[in-house]
Order: structure tokens, then sequence, then C-alpha cells
């Protein structure tokens, strides 16, 4: 048996095969093709889940995205399990085991639900004015128990065994939604001959068209046209066909993330990943999300068998599934008299359609009548019978008084339909109130789409039709397409969705313990918006928050309007005035596994290396992680700790001469008429007069006048820089260059490009770098006086180009050999072999840390922490007299960062030289003060010095160069240390063995 619910001759899944699944440990059989909800409706549970707060029996609402109440977990294979999954989106598949969520000990008696008699002191708010007291408690007693509490689902423990890939794709036409708009819109962009992808969250396009009877277009079934339709566009090579594909985010410059199910609906998924997370940019995208129904807002309207009345419509004329067998109807439109019309067609007995209207008319009233069902207008719906699922539903007149129950065993409601415009939102379009219907439709355009059909406020077939081939037309010769003959598409006939009401119906939360849900998942309430309005809420982004009402994982699908009304009536103001909530990404949830695909594991951040990587592997070089790059830390031989070596590779390079890998650091190439011009503008050195062939150290501020960035630049022709810049700053100094050329100096040319990874840098430092590269050059005169301490020269070296630099972060004679990366380490095993001949090593960061720290040059983002100047650097120098404009020099005239006291880069020498101290510490005037301490300042920078012979150290202190020589303290765990304020350079102060 697939279930006693099934309604013989009913539904699309004749003939499909049985299929085999559980829910909560109960075995059921279902069909192929079947969702979860379906299956369960088909075997007459109703109860699947319990509410999040009030812990409530719920069932099935919905019977599509917006499902707030159906959420179940999915386990796989014992470590694949996943929470909060949608009953109304998960296919069954042979073996799959549901379970219900938040309730214990079992989904039929809940302890949890104690909760709902406590409810009146668990109103909106409750969390805000109760947990404040005592403020001790917080941390001790309520946040604990909270979290424990929190959530509905369970997150797995273990890893997750699944994978997942990713595809970029661009295309010319974005259609987002597979309806019949969606379907016509794409069939009439692809016959232009331009590229289109038509996505859809459903297994099969159709949209609307899978539960609408009254529709036909071009002589078939709305389902059948859309059916032939899809297939006729999957036989296109022009086109890509995206199901099961949820557009859950609409980004700038019409780039749109979209979320494909590959395999959860696979009993064996086998080698296929789980998920595709798609990232599409379009030349133009056409949004056909449709619209989605509302529910009735009346008392007790959360009971297990109350849904909506199109997703009743769905389980019977797709699924073949009657959602009861007496059921009621309770609506303000006509929708839900064309599912009782189904309905009563396929041999359900209808107990009542009660009309909130008064005098409903037109061809579906009549046509109900005329069925026999008891259509009962001006009546309200006031409650309903029945715990862990309805059994009756009382009706009265609206004003009151006169009530009866009717016996039911399922509920479908309609109050109308609200027009999907959460992807218009999301690409931040401004969404206009239309009076007339009461929805907010797509208003003021921020990127380059269309709307069209139900999402468009279009609720006719023909007029949608019609609107959609003219989009997907307009859109396709926008992006280039052949003007050919236009598509005709005819609606012989089709449903309404025009009508209905907003906010509750007569009768809820009038009474303070009628509980009249908005917002089924987080257990919103009617009277709960109008508490937040009473306590002072007048913005609905206010009310959101004060009552969580569209805060839930179905973002409010169902309850944003409701809330929105509700909120105007109480505050006595029309909707527009109350305002919108903003709708964000992503439009359902999407797995953490979709989001971060393969970048987990040693994925988890891309692992760069440079071209000489193996051969400090092979010579036992320790690395450390710098950004995303392996670097050479130190090179230890027998016996050597970290210490010991770096103690030798520091003295070796000061008395002989060391090979550094520098190719990691960040390398842009600045070129074009306007580069010097440029140049002048980001960085707050001079470049006009800077002559071809020689460098300069340059310094890259913020606009607030804080150091962002600084490294070498060369000048390689008028025209032509190359600029480095540290090894973390790579990226975000090129960002930062691209975003002032385009925003602030679009009438330079310039153009910017990343060489980083172009070219290998070799860094020979010491005495003897020059007699280790000389036998190599060819076609540079590389003499002191030829090329003398920053210059750059173009030639060869080891018979390969080179960009020969001639600088040093040392403080001893080095040279920068930038080589092609592919010749990168055969350059590197050639100058090794010279370099030993001179009693060489290769040096790793430690050391360069180490050598730049006794001369006094700062690394960025070390000895200074984002809120420090040049001045406070001692760079002051660096920033050209003259100048009068650059990125930053605005910031800098700001009196915070003249003003006296400033925290300032200086030297500290311990009173004890062989005291190392420990970076980050802070520094103290008095260690006797009570604590809290006044902190003037912290080290940045502290190594051992084996060229000084002893500890050198870097700190940001308060006044810091007008107390040289004065004593500090540093308070540690182990004792105070003292140390004397000294100038930044420990050795070689006057810089002459840089220049040879």
């Amino acid at each position: 048996m697939t279930g006693v619910n099934r309604v013989a001759g009913s539904g699309r899944l004749s003939g499909a095969r049985s299929v085999s699944f559980s829910f909560d440990g109960r075995a059921f059989e279902g069909l192929a093709g079947d969702t979860l909800a379906s299956a369960l409706i088909a075997n007459d549970v109703h109860l699947v889940g319990r509410s999040f707060k009030y812990h409530r029996p719920r069932g099935v609402l919905s019977a599509g995205a917006e499902e707030p109440n159906a959420l179940v977990g999915i386990h796989r294979d014992g470590a694949r399990k996943t929470p909060n999954v949608r009953a109304t989106v998960q296919e069954i598949y042979d073996g799959l085991a549901a379970v219900s969520q938040n309730r214990w000990p079992s989904l039929g008696f809940d302890i949890g639900a104690v909760n709902d008699l406590f409810s009146p002191f668990f109103s909106a708010g409750f969390y805000y004015k109760t947990f404040m007291w005592p403020k001790a408690a917080w941390k001790a007693i309520y946040e604990p128990n909270i979290r424990a509490a929190a959530g509905l689902g369970v997150a797995p423990v273990q890893p997750d065994p699944d994978h997942y890939s990713s595809r970029y794709a661009h295309c010319d036409v974005l259609v987002l939604g597979g309806g019949a708009a969606g379907l016509a819109a794409a069939l009439a962009a692809v016959e232009t001959g331009v590229r289109v992808i038509l996505c859809d969250e459903q297994p099969l396009f159709g949209g609307a068209m899978r539960y609408e009877t009254g529709a036909r277009i071009d002589g078939k079934s709305g389902w059948d046209w859309a059916q032939e339709t899809a297939g006729k566009l999957a036989g296109m090579d022009n086109v890509r066909l995206l199901a099961r594909t949820t557009a859950f985010g609409y980004y700038a410059q019409n780039f749109v993330a979209l979320a494909e199910r590959v395999s959860d609906h696979l009993a064996d998924p086998q080698v296929r990943p789980r998920e595709r997370l798609w990232q599409v940019r379009a030349k133009k995208v056409i949004l056909a999300t449709g619209a989605i129904e509302r529910h009735m807002v009346f008392a007790d309207n959360d009971r297990p068998g109350i849904m909506l009345a199109s997703a009743a419509r769905s389980y019977l004329n797709h699924f073949g599934v009657a959602v009861g067998r007496n059921v009621g109807v309770y609506t303000s439109n006509d929708s839900a008299y064309a599912a009782a019309i189904d309905l009563k067609k396929a041999g359900v007995g209808i107990a009542a359609i009660v009309d909130l209207r008064d005098k409903p008319s037109g061809a579906l009233f009549e046509e109900a009548r005329d069925l026999g069902i008891n259509v009962l207008p001006g009546r309200a719906l006031t409650g309903v019978g029945g715990k862990l699922r309805v059994r009756s539903m009382t009706v009265e007149p609206k004003e009151g008084g006169g009530g009866r129950q009717i016996a039911v065993d399922a509920l479908i409601t309609s109050s109308g339909w609200t027009p999907s415009v959460h992807l218009f939102s999301q690409s931040r379009g401004k969404v206009a109130f239309d009076a007339a219907s009461q929805r907010f439709l797509p208003g003021t355009y921020a990127q380059d789409c269309v709307s069209v059909g139900a999402c468009n406020g279009t609720d006719d077939l023909a007029a949608a039709l019609k609107e959609a081939l003219a989009a997907g037309e307009r859109a396709a010769k926008a992006s280039g397409g052949a003007r050919g003959g236009k598509v005709s598409i005819k609606a012989e006939s089709s449903e309404s969705w025009a009508g209905g009401m907003l906010g509750s119906a007569p009768g809820a939360g009038a009474d303070k313990t009628v509980k009249a849900f908005v917002d089924f998942q987080n257990d919103v309430t009617a009277k709960d918006i109008r508490q937040a309005v009473r306590e002072g809420m007048r913005s609905i982004e206010h009310v959101k928050r004060f009552t969580t009402n569209g805060m839930a994982t179905d973002q409010g699908k169902t309850s944003n309007l409701h809330g929105l009304a509700i909120a105007a009536e109480a505050l006595g103001k029309e909707m527009p005035e109350v305002g919108l909530t903003t709708f964000r990404p992503p439009y359902t949830p999407v797995t953490f596994g979709a989001i971060v695909n393969h970048s987990r594991g040693a994925l988890f951040e891309p692992t760069r290396k440079t071209p000489m990587h193996a051969w400090h592997e092979s010579r036992g070089a320790v690395f450390e992680d710098v950004g995303q790059w392996k670097r050479p830390w130190y090179y230890p031989q027998a016996g050597e700790d970290m210490h010991a070596a770096v103690n030798r590779e520091c003295r070796t390079v000061r008395q002989a001469a060391g090979l550094f890998d520098a190719s990691t650091l960040g390398k842009i190439e600045v070129v074009g008429p306007d580069a010097a011009a440029f140049m002048e503008l980001l960085y707050t050195n001079p470049w006009q007069k800077l002559e071809p062939g020689r460098c300069r150290y340059g310094v890259m501020l913020r606009e607030d006048g804080f150091i962002y960035d600084d490294g070498v630049v060369g000048r390689l022709a008028e025209d032509r820089f190359h600029v480095t810049t540290t090894t973390g700053g790579a990226a975000r100094v090129l960002n930062h260059m691209e975003d002032y050329l385009q925003t602030e100096f679009p009438h330079l040319k310039v153009w910017l490009t990343s060489v980083s990874e172009q070219w290998a840098v070799i860094a020979v430092q010491g005495p003897n770098s020059r007699e280790i590269i000389a036998p190599f050059v060819e076609g540079i005169d590389i003499a002191d006086e030829a090329m003398p301490h920053m210059s750059v020269r173009e030639g060869r070296i080891c018979g390969v180009p080179t960009r020969l630099f001639r600088m040093s972060f040392s403080g001893e004679r080095g040279f920068e050999v930038n080589v092609p990366a592919d010749y990168g380490a055969a350059v590197w095993e050639v100058l090794w072999a010279e370099a030993e001949k001179h009693g060489a090593c290769a040096y790793g960061t430690e050391t360069m840390h180490v050598l730049r720290a006794e001369k006094g040059f700062i690394i960025v983002g070390q000895d200074t922490d984002g809120t420090v100047t040049p001045d406070d650097a001692g760079l002051n120098w660096a920033i050209g007299k003259k100048k009068t404009d650059f990125v930053g020099v605005r910031g800098l005239k700001r009196p915070d960062l003249v003003a006296a006291g400033r925290k300032q880069l200086v030297g500290l020498k311990t009173l004890d030289p062989k005291t190392v101290i420990e970076e980050g510490a802070q520094i103290v005037d008095d260690p006797d003060q009570p604590v809290p301490m006044k902190m003037i300042g912290h080290v940045t920078s502290s190594y051992w010095s084996e060229n000084c012979g002893r500890s050198i150290a870097m700190a940001l202190v308060a006044g810091g160069r007008e107390r040289m020589g004065e004593t500090i303290h540093v308070p540690m765990p182990e004792g105070v240390i003292q140390a004397e304020i000294c100038g930044t350079i420990f050795f070689d102060e006057k810089g002459e063995r840089q220049h040879g």
C-alpha cells in the first residue's frame, strides 16, 4: 500500500514504482516522485513536528519552499545527518529515514509542550525583559540554557562525508523561475540565438501548472504545455535547464547564486556531488518567481491538517493524494474555491466553504454551488477543534454570535497571494505599494533585470504570457540576439489569483488567550504584533525584531505581509507608512557544504608555493604560513633548534651572504601615460621626477590617514612602474588601486595588472652578494657607481630575462633577482651553487625579520595596527613635501592625528640584555599602580639579535620620541621587565653597509 489517501485516477504518479521510507522509525510506502510531505499525507500522517517556542503540534502547511512547519531531519549512513529539511521539498527514495525534531520523548507526547501552558509569560519581547536581571546571571544561567534550548534540529557532530561541486557560468539571459511565464520568456529569448539559463527549484518545470486545472495553453492543459515547452528547450544547444535549482542570492552586476540539489533525491548518490553551487553572471535577468499563497490568521490556525489551498491542490492534482476525506475551506478569495472544486470532483467531501466576503460571485462560486458544496458567505472561522490534528471548525457571522461547529479532518485556507519580490529586493530594487491590490510590487530597478508574471502582479495568465514573451525578446535583443519572428503562445483559459485580505480575520487576537498565528515557525501571533506596537515599535523593522516575525528559516514568506497589515492597523497608518522589511539572501536555507564546497580540510584555503618550494623541502626547511603561502621559516642543521638556526643564518648574512626566497611579495604593474600621476595619488611619496631605472620606498594610506601598505617601487620607463607590496597585502592593494581608478580617477589612462606569480624573486643579501650574481648577469653593469642602492635594471641572468633590483631589507648590500617563475628554481640552483663558494646560507622569514628589525625597518601589520600614521612610524620623510593631494592627505590633517602624545614607534633595549620581551606585551610607566593599569603602549617586534649580542625590540609608546633614554616597564607573569627607550636602528646606524 502506498497510502490510504491515494485517489485513484488523480495525480501524475500513476504507474510509478513503490518506494520504502521511514518517519520516526515507522515504515511507510510512497511512490517515486513523491515528496516526503506528500508521501506522509498519503499515509494519513499530518503531525510532523513541534513549534519552536511553544512546542505546539504542527503539520504540513504548504507544498513548496515556503514551508515553515514541516522541518525534519534526514539521516543517511550514520554520518549523513541533515537537520531542518523541508518535507515539502525533500523527494523520497528507497531507504530514506526522516525524523521529527524539537520534541522529547516523542512527537505525540512532548514534554516541551508545557511551554504552551505558560505562554502568557512568554509573550513578545520576553527574552529582552526577563534576562536582564540579575546581571550576573546572564553568563552563568540564562545564556547556557537559552542556547541549549534554541534551534529546531540537531546539528551533526561528525564530519560531512559528502562532496560538493561548483560551477561558474555566463549567459546572455538568465530566467529565474520555470512556471508558465519563465518558460515563455526563455523560449522567446532562445529563439533569437542568445545563451539562456532557466532554473527552477522544483524537479519538473511548470510552476503553478502542476496544480492548476483551469489553465489551457495552445490547446493543451497548462501542465502538458509546460512539459512540452521544457522538452523543446532541453533540445536546444543555446539553453541550459537547471531543475531542482534555487536562485538564493542576487548580487551586484547581475551576479546570481544558484544551489542545485544533485543527489539529495537519490537512494545511491554514487560518485555524484550532493549539491552544486552555480555562480552565474548574466547580461539580462528575468525574474519569473511567481507568488506565494498566504494563510488565514484565526484562532488555533496551526493545527496539523490545516494547510494552504494551493498545497491541497498540489497534493491532489500532482501527487494524487487527498489531504482529508471531509475537508473544510476558509477563504477570502477565489483560489480556495478552485481547490474545493478539484477535491469535490475527486470524490473528497467538502464540509463547507467559509468565505469572509459578504457576496462572493463568479464562475467558481457558481460551480461550487452546482456541485452541492455548502458555501457560507459573510462568515468567519473563529476556532478549531482537535489536538494532534484538526477535527472541527467553529463558524460564526463576522459580527459574532451564533457560532456552530462543523466536523472536518482537514482544513484548507487562502487569504490571497503575495508576489515573490525577494530576489528583486535582493538586487537592491525598490518595491512600490499598489493600493488597488494591496500588494508590494517591483518598482524602481537597480540592476539590468525585469519582473514578469505573478511576481510582477500580473494575475491573468494570458497577460503574464504576453508580458513574459515581450521581456524575453527584449532581453535577448539587448544581449545581441538576432532579429527574428516572434514566438506566439495563446492562453485559452486561466484562473484568477486576484483578491484576498491582509492581517488577521475577525476575532483573531481580541482575546489575549487566543493564539492566531502569523509566523508559524517562530510562534508569532497577531496579539504579539499588537503588543509590539503598544510597547512603542513604530517601524516594521522594529516590530520584526521585537517579535521575531519573519526571522525564521522561511524568512516570513507567508507571514511578512500579515504582520505588516496588523501593525499598520494597530498604528492607524497605511502599510507603506510602516514600511516593508528587507529581504536578504539566501532565499531559502543553503547548506554550509554547498557554500564551502571544496574549501575544507586540506583545501580549506588554497596553498600557494613558490617555484623554489621543492628545493626548500629538500634542504629541510621548516615552513610557516604567510597568508596562503608556504614560506621557509628557517633551515635547521643537525643538532640545531630554531634559535640556533636563526642565529647562524643572521651571522652568515651579515658576514658573507644569504639567499632568500622573496617570490611571495605582491607585484603589480602600473602602466599607461598617466601612471606617474596615478602613483602620485595613491602613495604619499612623489613619483613624477623619479627617473626610470630608480626605485623608491612607497607608503600607501587609507582615506583616514593610517598606513595601509608599503613596498619598494621601481620605475622601469616613463609609463611603467613595478610596484611591490607586502605578501599579505597583494590582493587588497590591487583592489584598493582598482577601486580608486574606477570610482575616483576614471579619467586617468592607467592599466593595473597583478604579476605576483609571474616573477620568481631571489634576494641575494650580504657583503658577497655582488660576487655571487656577477658571473651570471648579462647586459647590466652592477658596479656600485653604475647601479647604486635603490636602482632597477632590465637584462638577463643565467640566460633568462631579469628585472634586477639593487635594494635591501636586511641593511646589507643586496640584490633582488626577478626572473620568470618557470625559471625560478633553475636560477636559484645556479646562484646557490655559487653562493656556497662564498660561504653563504639560505635563510628564512624569521631571520629576515631579525635582520630588518636590527635596521629599524617596519613590517606593516606587525609594527602598525591600522591606527598608525607615517609620522607615528617615523616615516614623515616618505611624504612629498610639495604634494597637495593623495589618498589620506585629508585624514592626516585631522586634529587627533596631529595631537601631542600619540603612540610613536621607538626602539627598546632591555636593561638585562639577555631578556627578550614578548611581542604584544603591554607597557606601563609605573608597575606598582593598581589594576587596571594605565597602558602607554605595546611591544610590536622583539628578537634576540646575534649580531648585536643582545635582545632588541620595537614598540609603539605614547609620546615615544620625546622619551628617549627613559625607562619603561613591561609587567609579565614572571615579573616586571625594565627597558630603555631608544632609536629604532640597532645595527649599522649610518647605513654604510647597504651602499657597499
